[in-house]
């Protein structure tokens, strides 16, 4: 049985959809990413599975739990850690006597382990905390007691670059423990690091689910080139060819092909970019060519790819809340 199981998961507000149709499962021992920018739906799918929304169709089910099952909900809640977006606390309590209260009805195993790791100020009052150590004590109480399924909403919002990747080391390691890890996030470089699989959301529609590096393999190949002489803007025309962008350097002509181990009469150096898909061995000989001041080529960065999903066309459309709602005119966007 799959750790969760959405199947047509749909919660709309009024004639607002806020999630349409929604599938995906995720197996245990996994870490799950669930992508798209603030405003796709991530949130409000999160809080349907969890059973603090009903949905208006469909059905989520989390360790065998059905989500609109209050007393299953409740007792698999005991094996689940949660983080939501922009923890809330009582800013009045200290640190240490917010863990106490969750461990008071948790348990918390793990606490002296996380602390180490994630050292959140105990002994002052939430009200001082900066975001970063409200993150951290929301990370330390969501996993303190040992679950089986964590579930996270933004997780490193407000982290340094530090404790970011100390995060993503520690989801790692509990990968290898067997805790199965969902976490919605638009923060594509910990995506990359930490996923097995990603869904990618767009407007409250599920676009792809699939494996971290087939998407990445499917997205294509990164080519930056500096090449000695003049190329036409046509030159590298194709359906493989994606993004082409060509910058004509002069200035520095001279002084770059100065820098090569070979000959040219060239008065112009041609740098051009794009995004390649098709197969390497094609785009190397059609390289062939050209005598190259410089050549990089490596794996699509992720933005690229999420581009593909939320590309210009998306400009324009109304802005969507935290829950995927689309605002009225004049709001600002939501987070």
């Amino acid at each position: 049985m799959s750790v969760i199981d959405v199947v047509g998961l749909t919660k709309h507000y009024g004639d607002i959809r806020a999630v349409e149709g929604v599938d995906f499962t995720v197996e245990k021992g996994e870490v799950f990413g669930f992508l798209g920018p603030n405003g796709a739906g991530k949130t409000t799918t999160i809080r349907t599975m969890l059973g603090l929304l009903n949905p208006t169709a469909g059905r989520a089910t989390v360790l065998g739990a059905d989500s609109t099952d209050e007393p299953a909900m409740i007792e698999a809640k005991r094996s689940i850690g949660y983080l939501p977006a922009n923890p809330a606390f009582d800013d009045g309590s200290t640190g240490r006597e917010i863990l106490d209260l969750h461990a008071s009805i948790k348990g918390d195993d793990r606490r002296e382990e996380l602390l180490d790791l994630f050292e959140p100020p105990l002994d002052r009052e939430v009200r001082e905390y900066s975001s970063g150590n409200r993150q951290k004590l929301g990370v330390v109480q969501a996993f303190m007691h040992d679950p089986e399924l964590v579930i996270m909403d933004e997780p490193t919002s407000g982290l340094d670059p530090l404790m970011q990747q100390r995060f993503n080391e520690f989801v790692r390691a509990e990968r290898e423990q067997d805790v199965t890890v969902f976490f919605s996030s638009h923060v594509l470089s910990e995506v990359r690091r930490v996923c097995d699989r990603v869904a990618i959301l767009r407007e409250g529609e599920l676009v792809t689910t699939e494996a971290i590096e087939s998407l990445l393999d499917r997205s294509g190949k990164f080519v930056r080139a500096r090449i000695a002489g003049h190329v036409e803007s046509d030159a590298f025309d194709g359906d493989e060819v994606h993004g082409f962008e060509r910058t004509l350097i002069e200035d520095r002509a001279e002084e770059l092909l100065a820098a090569t181990d070979f000959e040219s009469d060239a008065d112009v150096v041609t740098e051009v970019r794009f995004t390649y898909t098709g197969d390497i061995n094609d785009l190397v000989a059609d390289l062939a060519s050209y005598s190259f001041v410089d050549l990089d080529v490596e794996e699509a960065p992720l933005e690229e790819v999420f581009m593909r999903f939320y590309g210009p066309e998306q400009r324009g459309r109304a802005p969507r809340d935290e829950h995927g709602v689309a605002k009225p005119a004049g709001g600002d966007g939501g987070a």
